[in-house]
């Protein structure tokens, strides 16, 4: 079975839809989404909808726990907080209710998949280097553990020296973000995993990010800030 797993989408439209016209054109059977539909850019209902529609399995993220109600708004940082407001403005009774409902982790297609890390999800942890992800093996029992939340993509394995996914060994995969990448590249990023060949393969795809960042500008109430995010992929 190959799955599509997302990330960070972070109410970038353009991002989005290109992504999933990718992961269609990928052949895959199933798309996960590990949170953060919402905060930041200018389009959180349309992104909602479509993550809602074609995502088989959603898991909570930081901002999108914000913008339900279930976190204090000032955990996000300036930029954050702003986006939040607006979005938990933009956003129905009902988006809304459907994000509060989301889960912190789901196991699923011998997968687990969680926003940040598995050990305690509600702490919000970065798992940015290997010393810090080294403990957190001990809080999933499959074989592969899928996180986004520090919208950098990178592969970790429970032995050091291991840099690919391959059988034999257990897995932290950093999908990237769709939606606001952190790496210095500013295509969008997300994950195609082979459940039979246990097999990985981290995508990157150029969109229309000039789109994304004009309506950024337009709206008035998002900072310029998260517009020149955009363009440089920082």
């Amino acid at each position: 079975m190959r799955i599509a797993v997302i990330s960070d989408v972070h109410a970038n439209l353009e991002a989005l839809t290109c992504c999933l016209e990718s992961a269609e054109q990928a052949s895959v059977d199933a798309i996960y989404c590990l949170g953060d539909i919402v905060g930041y850019n200018a389009d959180p209902s349309e992104c909602l909808e479509q993550v809602r529609s074609r995502c088989d399995g959603i898991v909570i993220g930081n901002h999108d726990a914000v913008v339900a109600g279930k976190e204090k708004i000032g955990t996000l940082p300036p930029g954050g907080q702003t986006a939040a407001r607006e979005h938990r403005e933009q956003l129905s009774g009902g988006q809304i209710d459907f994000l509060a409902s989301l889960p912190l982790k789901l196991q699923a297609e011998g997968c687990t998949f969680v926003h940040a890390a598995p050990g305690a999800p509600s702490d919000w942890k970065r798992l940015k280097s290997y010393p810090t992800a080294r403990e957190q093996f001990e809080h999933f029992c499959t074989d592969v553990c899928f996180v986004g939340h520090t919208h950098v993509p990178s592969v970790m394995a429970d032995k050091l020296g291991v840099f690919e996914v391959r059988p034999g060994n257990r897995y932290i995969i950093n999908v990237g973000s769709v939606g606001q990448p952190r790496d210095q590249n500013p295509k969008l990023s997300f994950g195609i995993f082979d459940t039979q060949r246990f097999s990985y393969e981290n995508v990157r795809v150029g969109y229309n990010v000039s789109r994304a960042t004009e309506k950024i500008r337009r709206a008035g109430n998002l900072p310029g800030r998260l517009a020149r995010r955009l363009e440089k992929g920082v």
